[in-house]
């Protein structure tokens, strides 16, 4: 697929006072092995490409899901002293306490949303990640419940399911003021979100994510799922992959 270009021409749902122009990378598509029930975009770690998570999702017992894998923008990022790599946003700590680059997580929410925006409407569709990815997944879940983004433009898309492996959600402080009006908290109680880490992470460290599944669920978020892992750390391991998958099968009928 051809790089997609985000400017405050283009964007549309997104930022409309954004003044950079963000280009995507590669986005890979994970085909349904059976009839086509749901459709998630799922969102790779600080560095990475959308390549490496599709071959792994392309090997899980889910044939109902399509898999819709995007690369991120390259972008100096700050806790790595200003080196360009690929990144959803830009951040100089990779935790909830950290200042929040709203333009960078808005426009890239936009190009997720985007990117579903097109799926059949019969499909329950959702959002995916881990690390980085997974940050902006969680901060996804919170704009649909606000109905949403960041900046106050209205955020399009119908979630049925987020999930966060070793990740964090940033703004997670703030968020029971956001969650305020009957419409958000309806929303933020019909939405399922699984939330997986790593008790030895060294990058993004279990009390991170932990919190941030305690943030979310006193703001209303009803159905937050949160597992740690023994001796695991900032990375994927087949357990906790196989638990993603049955959470997702019950969660998603998929």
């Amino acid at each position: 697929m051809s790089k997609m270009s985000y400017s405050s021409a283009s964007m549309g749902s997104g930022s409309r006072t954004a003044r950079r122009s963000v280009e995507f990378g590669r986005t890979y598509v994970v085909r349904p092995k059976a009839k086509h029930q749901a459709t998630i975009v799922w969102l790779h770690g600080l560095g990475d490409n959308g390549s490496s998570w599709s071959q792994l999702l392309d090997n899980l017992p889910l044939p109902n899901i399509k898999w819709i894998c995007p690369t991120a923008p390259t972008r100096p990022v700050t806790v790595l002293g200003g080196f360009p790599c690929a990144a959803w946003f830009d951040d100089g700590e990779l935790s909830e306490n950290g200042p929040n680059d709203v333009e960078g997580l808005d426009a890239s929410v936009a190009h997720i949303a985007n990117l579903l925006s097109t799926e059949p409407s019969d499909v329950k569709l959702g959002i995916g990640g881990f690390s980085m990815g997974a940050a902006c997944a969680l901060y996804s879940a919170t704009c649909f419940a606000q109905g949403k983004y960041g900046n106050g433009n209205p955020y399009p898309i119908n979630l049925k399911a987020v999930v966060g492996i070793s990740g964090w959600l940033p703004g997670a402080r703030s968020l029971r003021n956001k969650i305020g009006s009957n419409d958000a908290a309806r929303r933020a109680a019909s939405l399922p979100v699984l939330l997986c880490h790593g008790q030895c992470d060294e990058v993004v460290p279990y009390k991170y994510g932990e919190r941030s599944s305690q943030m979310m669920s006193s703001a209303g978020f009803r159905y937050v799922t949160f597992k740690g892992y023994e001796g695991l750390g900032h990375y994927t391991v087949p357990q906790e992959m196989e638990e993603v998958c049955q959470w997702l099968h019950t969660r998603l009928g998929a």
